[in-house]
C-alpha cells in the first residue's frame, strides 16, 4: 500500500512540477515579448518627438537667416554676418546625446559627417568679399526742361525708372550741380545764361539717390551770394553734402570723407571756370574753391591722401562743346595725380571729352549733360566699383535724354557712343560692356 501512495505522490509531484514550468514559460515569455513592444513604441514616439522638435527649431532658424540676409544687403564697416554664430548656437542647444552620436559616427567612419551636419555647413554662407560701388554724373541743372517734367509726372518726368533704380543702388552718387537753390537774389549783368531753382524741388535729389554735390561751376553764383548761402542751406537740410563752395575758405576747400564698407573715400571738388575773380572764395566769401593757379589743390590732394583710402578729384574745366581737352587740363589731371588722386572726374564742356590714363590712373575729362534741357544726345555715367582691397573697376553707362527725360541708350546707341569715346581717347580703350581700361602699351 505504501508503495502505491508513493507513486501516486510522484505522480503528483511530476504533473506540479510540469505546471509550474510552464506557467514560468508562459509568463516570461509573454512579458518579454510585451517589454520589446513597449521598447519599440517608446523608441518610435521618441524618435517622432525628435524629429518634431528639430522641424519646429529648423524653421524659425532658416526665417531668421533670410531675414538678416534681406536686411542686410549693403554691410558696412562693423557689421559682421552672425549667421554663423546662429548655426552654432542651434548645435548648442542640442541634448548631449546628439553631440555623442555625432563622435560615434566619426569613430566609425573616419572622414564622414551625418546628413544633417553636412547640410548645415552647406547652409553656411561664406565669408563674401564687400565692395563699394560709386556712381558719378556730369552736369545737372533743374531748370525749365526739369521743372515742366517734374510738375508734369514727378521724377519719371525727368529720369527713366531703369536708370534710377541704378542710380539708387549705387552707395554713394556725386553729380555736378550746375544752379542755385534758391527764389532770392537777382541775375548776374551781362551773363548769357543764368539759373536757379525753387528749394522745394531739391526732393527730386533725394529721389535720385544722390548723396554729394559739387558746387564749384560756374554757375554758383547766378543770382548772388544770397541764393548761394539758400543752396548751402537747402542742401544742408537734405542731408546732402556739397564740396567745391563754402561760407568760409576752409569751408570751400574741405574735402568730403565718406566712410563705408571699411574703406575712407574722399572727394575734392574744384573748378577753373569762374565769369569773374569775386567768385573765388580767395577773393570774396562766400566763394568758389578755384585752380587757376594749382598750388593750393595739389597740398589739399597731398593732405588728403593721407586721410582717406580712394580719393576723387572733381574739377570744373575746359571748353564747352569741345571734345579733346586743354593742355592745361591734362597738366592739372598729372599733377594732382602726382600728388596722390586715384582718379580724376571733369565737368563743364556739356559733351563727352576723352578718356585718358596718366600713371595707370583714369581721367575722365568730361562726362558731358546728365539732366540739363529737353534733349541730350550721348551722355554717360562713371560706375567706380571698389573692392576691400582698394581694386578699382570702371565702367562707363551710356544714356540720353529725350523731352527732357534721361534714359539708358540701347544697345546700337550706346555702342556709337562708346565707339566715339574710343576714337577720341588715345592712352585708353573701352569695352563693349563700358569697362575703361589703358591700352597695352600703357
Amino acid at each position: 500500500m505504501w508503495k502505491v501512495i508513493r507513486t501516486v505522490i510522484e505522480i503528483l509531484a511530476a504533473l506540479t512540477l510540469a505546471g509550474v514550468l510552464s506557467a514560468v514559460v508562459i509568463r516570461y515569455g509573454t512579458g518579454q515579448d510585451t517589454v520589446q513592444k513597449e521598447a519599440q513604441t517608446t523608441a518610435a514616439e521618441n524618435s517622432a518627438a525628435d524629429s518634431a522638435g528639430e522641424k519646429a527649431d529648423a524653421g524659425p532658424a532658416k526665417e531668421n537667416v533670410k531675414k538678416d540676409l534681406q536686411g542686410s544687403s549693403r554691410p558696412v564697416s562693423g557689421e559682421q554676418d552672425d549667421s554663423e554664430e546662429k548655426v552654432s548656437a542651434a548645435a548648442d542647444s542640442r541634448p548631449d546625446e546628439d553631440h555623442l552620436d555625432t563622435e560615434q559616427m566619426r569613430e566609425e567612419s573616419p572622414g564622414a559627417l551625418p546628413e544633417e551636419e553636412n547640410a548645415n555647413r552647406e547652409q553656411q554662407p561664406d565669408n563674401e568679399a564687400v565692395s563699394t560701388e560709386i556712381i558719378l554724373t556730369g552736369d545737372v541743372l533743374f531748370d525749365k526742361a526739369f521743372r515742366a517734367g517734374y510738375d508734369a509726372a514727378g521724377i519719371d518726368g525727368v529720369v527713366s525708372n531703369e536708370l534710377r533704380e541704378q542710380l539708387n543702388a549705387a552707395d554713394i552718387l556725386m553729380i555736378n550741380h550746375e544752379f542755385p537753390f534758391s527764389d532770392r537774389g537777382t541775375p548776374m549783368e551781362d551773363k548769357q545764361f543764368t539759373f536757379r531753382c525753387p528749394p522745394s524741388y531739391v526732393t527730386a535729389l533725394g529721389e535720385l539717390g544722390v548723396d554729394i554735390a559739387s558746387l564749384a561751376n560756374n554757375h554758383a553764383l547766378d543770382y548772388g551770394t544770397d541764393a548761394l548761402l539758400d543752396t548751402f542751406e537747402t542742401l544742408d537740410a537734405a542731408g546732402i553734402r556739397y564740396a567745391g563752395a563754402g561760407l568760409t575758405k576752409e569751408r570751400a576747400e574741405q574735402v568730403q570723407i565718406m566712410e563705408l564698407n571699411g574703406m575712407r573715400f574722399g572727394f575734392l571738388a574744384v573748378t577753373r571756370v569762374v565769369p569773374v575773380v569775386e567768385w573765388k572764395v580767395e577773393v570774396q566769401t562766400p566763394g568758389l574753391f578755384s585752380c587757376y593757379d594749382d598750388t593750393r589743390l595739389l597740398e589739399l590732394v597731398r593732405e588728403a591722401k593721407n586721410q582717406c583710402d580712394y580719393l576723387i578729384v572733381f574739377p570744373h574745366w575746359g571748353v564747352e562743346r569741345e571734345e579733346i581737352p586743354e593742355d592745361y587740363q591734362a597738366a592739372i589731371a598729372e599733377r594732382c595725380i602726382e600728388a596722390g588722386a586715384d582718379v580724376i572726374v571733369g565737368a563743364h564742356s556739356h559733351c563727352l571729352q576723352s578718356v585718358e590714363y596718366i600713371q595707370g590712373k583714369p581721367v575722365f575729362y568730361s562726362l558731358g549733360n546728365f539732366i540739363f534741357g529737353y534733349a541730350i544726345e550721348r551722355t554717360v555715367y562713371l560706375k567706380i566699383t571698389v573692392d576691400e582691397q582698394g581694386n578699382p573697376l570702371f565702367q562707363l553707362i551710356p544714356a540720353f535724354s529725350s523731352g527732357g527725360i534721361t534714359q539708358l541708350a540701347g544697345a546700337k546707341d550706346a555702342a556709337r557712343t562708346i565707339s566715339r569715346l574710343n576714337e577720341i581717347s588715345q592712352t585708353a580703350g573701352i569695352a563693349e560692356d563700358g569697362t575703361v581700361c589703358p591700352h597695352i602699351s600703357q
